[in-house]
């Protein structure tokens, strides 16, 4: 391998032209077909009745997902952006409340508090497993904290116990962003069931899909109750029985499909065999690199679950001797698809910087003198410029013999860097 000639100087590349990942196939067709001849494509009506919580497909999917994670309530929603705003409603936020959440993170993260007027707080990550750091969200908690946001990124669980409890010291709620980790675990215990409400992802990007969607659960009898009105127009039952506090269920139509559901019951019934392929194939790449210097493959806290949305690589380019824009435009030509950058820290984003989201007078960052300067949150800046190295195993079909190719190509990249063209 050490004199193959690099591709990116001409030579051929290592790994064969990949395909995306396909998960859908004749179950969850023939499930469609049969949705289809119903008739019944929705059957959620806004009114009180027993459609209020939808059609057929929604409650038997909904039903199947709470005994799967455990949980006493399961409340699909049409994505997990959906399912946070609703997250938020349920919870009571508003205006001026504080909510606590990790500086590195999809964007709907910190946009789901600034719907009902609730000013995101940001907190640093750590640099091993990329969650969010325990020991920032005790020193950011203040009389004005109403909730934690854990995001349960790139498939590793963040510290959810130690949350929990903090989160129950201070009289908080702990809301788990649990896209990108479905069946991932701390301490045996599944992924966005610790907090007080878990969000999951269907989006056809994750390890199981339905194209678009999401999925809410809770042990909260109360909780579960006002998803379900936040996500079909509540202010048509705020006159029922047991409904006291009304605060945020104006409504919304976060509704999703008797289609969507049906699809969504044939792809949790194949959960594990999706999840486990993407983390065998992470696992054969940290094997693979795990002895090359400056290059640190994932690193897994004890007694917890990966799950592998991401494989993401700690870079450094001073102890490997390229700069790591360099070293991925190499992998790049052989085959490996990758990319440097997540996504850059959250309150770099303009919403932030201008302090401007509902209306034109700066609302709600006008209830507070809360600031998003540069530098707030350091080793998320860190790693975002030049730190880390990502992949996406449920993005792409991979073999066992093309995940060894990946393998053969980091290490013929690594074994000549110092022939690498050098742009930055």
């Amino acid at each position: 391998m050490k004199n193959r000639k690099l591709a990116i100087l001409g030579g051929e590349p290592v790994v064969p032209k990949l395909s995306t990942y396909q998960s859908i196939g004749a179950r969850e067709s023939d499930a469609v077909k049969k949705v289809l001849e119903s008739q019944c494509i929705s059957g959620f009506y806004g009114s009180p009745g027993p459609e209020f919580l939808g059609g057929p497909q929604i409650q038997s999917f909904e039903a199947s997902w709470a005994e799967r994670f455990e949980v006493r309530h399961a409340v699909s929603v049409n994505s997990n952006t959906s399912g946070l705003i609703a997250a938020m409603a349920a919870i009571g936020l508003g205006p001026g409340d504080e909510v606590i959440l990790p500086a590195w993170s999809m964007s709907a993260t910190a946009m789901a508090p600034l719907f009902y007027g609730g000013i995101p707080v940001f907190a640093d990550i750590d640099d091993e497993t990329f969650c969010i750091d325990f020991e920032h969200v005790k020193s950011q908690i203040t009389s004005r904290t109403r909730a934690i946001i854990a995001v349960n990124l790139f498939g590793h669980p963040a510290r959810l116990a130690d949350l929990k409890a903090l989160a129950d010291q201070h009289g908080l709620y702990l809301i788990e962003d649990n896209a990108q980790a479905p069946l991932g675990s701390e301490n045996g215990k599944l992924c966005g069931t610790v907090g007080h409400i878990g969000v999951f992802s269907l989006n056809y990007h994750k390890h199981i899909h339905t194209g678009e969607g999401g999925m809410c659960v809770t042990n909260d009898d109360d909780l579960a109750l006002r998803l379900q009105l936040v996500r079909n127009h509540g202010e048509n039952l705020v006159t029922a029985e047991g409904i006291n506090d009304i605060s945020n269920l104006i409504g919304m139509n976060l509704r999703m499909t008797e289609m969507s559901a049906a699809i969504g019951l044939v792809q949790l019934d194949q959960i594990d065999q999706h999840v486990s392929r993407r983390e065998q194939i992470a696992t054969r790449l940290s094997e693979g690199t795990a002895d090359l210097l400056g290059w640190q493959p994932p690193k897994v806290r004890d007694h917890c679950r990966h799950n592998y949305y991401c494989w993401v690589v700690k870079y450094s380019a001073e102890e490997v001797g390229v700069p790591l824009t360099d070293f991925s435009r190499a992998l790049t030509a052989e085959g490996f698809p990758n990319f440097t950058r997540y996504l850059p820290p959250l309150y770099m984003l303009p919403v932030f910087q201008k302090r401007q989201a509902i209306g034109r007078n700066g609302f709600p960052f006008s209830l507070s003198d809360i600031e998003y300067p540069p530098g707030l949150c350091p080793v998320t800046e860190s790693l975002h410029d030049d730190g880390v190295l990502l992949f996406e195993p449920c993005a792409w079909e991979i073999s066992s013999e093309i995940c060894d190719s990946l393998v053969e190509a980091v290490r013929k990249v690594y074994n000549q860097r110092e022939a690498l063209p050098r742009t930055s």
